[in-house]
């Protein structure tokens, strides 16, 4: 049997963070993990998978000790987001309003991952196991042990649930989900564009879904494309050239000139765990709660538990291991989650109406929304967890 603080299963963006600011306290730290990203080279094309990290997020890395390493990969700052259905009415945000350099950085999930994995080097308090995976799980009041699929056995007092939407972990703690299917899919499409790097972030809404650029490193950028199953996989099979001409035909033409160079497509789910945690067992980020990416909050919900998880261990002093931790963790993160859900998806139900009087009294709210002063900078502050 071998013993540790805490152990964490999965060693993503999220589970990463955790293993770097819990060892930074002084923790015994394993991370279990089936499989690590390739290596960062910068000839690299860009991967398909970026997330919109916020101020706050930032500012977690920046403690975890990983900042410095994104900063020598690729990360592409933005200033400027715009919201629209019909033109004339939209709502605009901008750094400049809450006297920020930027609103946040379009970044690539692996690199901020390898960047949290560099920074894990430096604790000789983290040991991770790697290819690994979880095959059993038991608890006593105390501690949990896992069994690996090398037979290793790992006792700890935590276990940290950092693996995903369809979470093992999850499953062997015997924590139920509540799945809602948005009979949507989400396409994403890379593509090299004809001017040089943006600083805004757009989205329109169209009847059968929206369609969103986020600006990336050089003259790179990232689509996002939000329609009914069978028409995103009609897309997906499309060359990288038939496909250009079907974005040009239903994208804006503030496009601009571009081509295509990488595709995919996975369907859109909202999930929320029944409990946040069973004994000793803790969920963080997906394996806790999944969330329309409309807002691209999920990575920022994420870091938002981690976050609430190691203040929480920080203030506890010497009771960091007792259960009460883990109801603090749900009675503050359960909340917020919830909260973020259930506007993205009143969001969501809104603008997939196509009723003519709702139509027009929602770009209305929109239009109001841009003049809202006050409240659209309190709204701007909290997505970007400033608040």
């Amino acid at each position: 049997m071998e013993h540790c603080d805490i152990a964490i299963v999965g060693a993503g963006m999220v589970g990463a963070a955790t293993a770097c600011l819990l060892a930074s306290q002084g923790l015994s730290i394993r991370v279990i993990e089936t499989q690590l990203p390739e290596p960062y080279a910068p000839e690299q094309p860009l991967d398909l998978r970026v997330s919109a990290i916020s101020q706050a997020s930032v500012a977690l890395l920046e403690r975890a000790g990983a900042w410095q390493h994104l900063q020598q990969m690729r990360l592409c700052p933005y200033r400027r987001l715009e919201t629209w259905e019909l033109e004339g009415f939209a709502t605009r945000f901008d750094a400049a309003e809450l006297g920020l350099p930027q609103l946040g950085y379009i970044m690539e999930n692996r690199l901020v991952q390898l960047a949290l994995l560099k920074r894990m080097e430096d604790f000789p308090n983290i040991q991770t196991h790697t290819p690994a995976a979880v095959q059993r799980l038991r608890q006593s009041a105390d501690a949990a042990v896992l069994t690996l699929d090398d037979g290793t056995e790992l006792q700890a007092r935590w276990v940290l649930a950092c693996d995903g939407a369809e979470s093992h972990t999850r499953r062997l703690a015997g924590i139920g989900v509540s799945r809602f299917e948005y009979r949507q899919h989400c396409m994403l499409i890379n593509i090299d564009t004809d001017f040089e790097q943006e600083d805004i972030t757009w989205q329109q809404f169209t009847p059968s879904g929206p369609r969103a650029f986020l600006p990336l490193p050089g003259k790179h950028g990232s689509l996002v494309w939000y329609d009914s199953p069978a028409r995103i996989r009609v897309l997906s099979a499309m060359s990288n050239e038939s496909l250009a001409t079907e974005v040009r035909r239903h994208f804006p033409a503030r496009l601009g000139g571009f081509s295509v160079t990488a595709k995919g497509s996975f369907p859109l789910v909202r999930r929320h765990a029944n409990d946040y945690h069973a004994g000793r067992v803790v969920l963080l980020g997906d394996s806790a709660h999944t969330i329309n990416p409309l807002a691209g909050q999920g990575v920022n919900l994420g870091f938002k538990d981690v976050a609430c998880w190691v203040e929480l261990l920080a203030k506890a002093g010497n009771d960091w291991h007792l259960l009460a931790q883990a109801e603090r963790y749900e009675r503050r993160r359960r909340p917020d989650n919830l909260l973020m859900q259930s506007g993205m998806d009143l969001f969501y139900g809104v603008f997939s109406n196509e009723i003519g009087p709702l139509r027009l009294a929602r770009n209305l709210a929109l239009n109001l929304a841009d003049k809202a002063g006050p409240l659209k900078e309190m709204a701007l502050r909290y997505a970007l967890g400033l608040v």
